[in-house]
């Protein structure tokens, strides 16, 4: 079996490049209005971009996935031959998909493009693995309900397709991300099953009864809150050596809407796992299951793989993520000896220690000065956004790969 692959989420070309820069042999990119990540503004993967996107994962070394795993109406049918049309000229390695209502269409479209089933189609056995491999399917991306003795048992069941799993990322409370919470919140103006959930599962609820109107319950009886449908995230960085002698192809992870620093850091942690795997190395699973923890999380479980979640694996404290570590800023350009051009993604201050993170290395500096850009004075407070140079007394051998060089806080 080759070596099991990386899979990392591309929200835009920039993410992308720092997912693969970072370790991942191959990106997802989710199209606006045909992926479950349908944001409409800001920095995206649109029609216009694909194909550049597609080029530049290419061009770095890695393969690109594209992403139509929306459950379709009749007039995603209508649309869905205008995006086949652009991705002829730059081929992907595969489209991933859940309606069957597509199969067909890309088939006929994309004869020479692999085909994935999406996580979406709640594939949990053996013989709809079979189905979808009848069809001339090439992978089935598995349903996150599913255990690593049921993972073991599809493999072998059907050696001679790819299977990929999700490692790490946010959960849905809902069966294989099938919920109609958001539809029926937002009077169908915000689907989830086209992109557009508003996560209902992450709010906080109280009870009302219905002879007392106006009149607010907790729901729980302890002090943790109320936020009854929000999943922790999951973690398998501790299964990776399970997972690939289970037979797994892939592994996914999930994140479009976070931020580079997520990708880069998740991409290094994950691509260490499996290099150490192969390398036949002592994987120091506690290091790295702490350096996940750097990152936007809701606090960590390990889903159904290893046992059935329970109300242990919610967070009933907060919706919103924590963070071990505070993302500073990405290093653009080396000026002269100890002068680098850095894009702040948070508040710096003079003084600060901070770790400056590269896909090979990690090393740590106090920060000697700061220099805004615009105006060349020196500041002992500069903010998100700014452009500035700093004083980094850093090795030479970070130097060398100062491209994708990011700053975070020493915490």
């Amino acid at each position: 079996m080759s070596k099991a692959e990386l899979l990392l989420p591309a929200g835009n070309i920039e993410k992308m490049q720092y997912a693969i820069a970072y370790g991942a042999d191959a990106v997802y990119l989710g199209i606006v209005d045909f992926s479950l990540r349908s944001m409409k503004a800001g920095n995206v993967i649109t029609l216009e971009n694909i194909k550049e996107a597609i080029k530049t994962a290419h061009q770095m070394g890695a393969k690109a996935y594209v992403t139509v795993n929306i459950f379709a109406n009749n007039d995603d049918i209508e649309k869905l031959p205008a995006l086949l049309e652009v991705l002829q000229d730059e081929k992907p390695e595969g489209i991933i998909f859940g309606d069957p209502g597509f199969y067909s269409i890309l088939k006929g479209k994309l004869p020479d493009i692999p085909l994935h089933i999406s996580t979406q189609a709640n594939t949990l056995n053996y013989s709809a693995v079979k189905f979808w491999q009848d069809l001339g399917i090439s992978r089935v991306i598995l349903g996150r309900e599913l255990s690593l003795s049921e993972i073991e048992t599809i493999s072998a069941k059907v050696p001679d397709i790819e299977l990929e799993v999700l490692v790490h990322g946010s959960l849905c409370v809902s069966y294989s991300g099938r919920c109609l919470l958001s539809d029926y919140f937002t009077s169908n103006k915000r689907k989830s099953n086209k992109g557009n959930c508003t996560q209902p599962c992450r709010w906080s609820y109280h009870l009302v009864e219905e002879n007392r109107p106006g009149r607010y319950f907790e729901i729980t009886e302890d002090e943790k809150g109320t936020y009854i449908l929000n999943p922790k995230d999951l973690a398998l960085i501790k299964y990776i050596p399970d997972l690939i002698n289970a037979g797994v192809n892939s592994f996914k992870i999930e994140g479009r809407t976070k931020s580079l620093y997520y990708a880069s850091v998740v991409a290094k942690t994950y691509k260490q796992a499996i290099d150490s795997y192969y390398k036949c190395a002592t994987i120091n699973a506690d290091e790295l299951f702490n350096e996940l923890a750097k990152t936007n999380n809701r606090q960590f479980m390990t889903g159904f793989l290893a046992d059935k979640p329970d109300f242990e694996h919610y967070n009933y404290n907060s919706s919103k993520g924590i963070t071990g570590a505070t993302f500073v800023g990405v290093i653009e350009e080396h000026i002269n000896d100890n002068k680098y051009l850095v894009k702040l993604k948070n508040q710096l201050k003079k003084g600060s220690t901070v770790e400056c993170i590269t896909p090979n290395g990690r090393y740590e500096t106090i920060i000697e000065s700061i220099i805004m850009v615009k105006g060349e004075n020196e500041v002992n407070v500069a903010n998100t956004n700014y452009q500035v140079y700093l004083d980094l007394n850093l090795p030479e051998y970070i130097k060398t790969e100062i491209k994708w060089a990011i700053l975070r806080y020493k915490e």
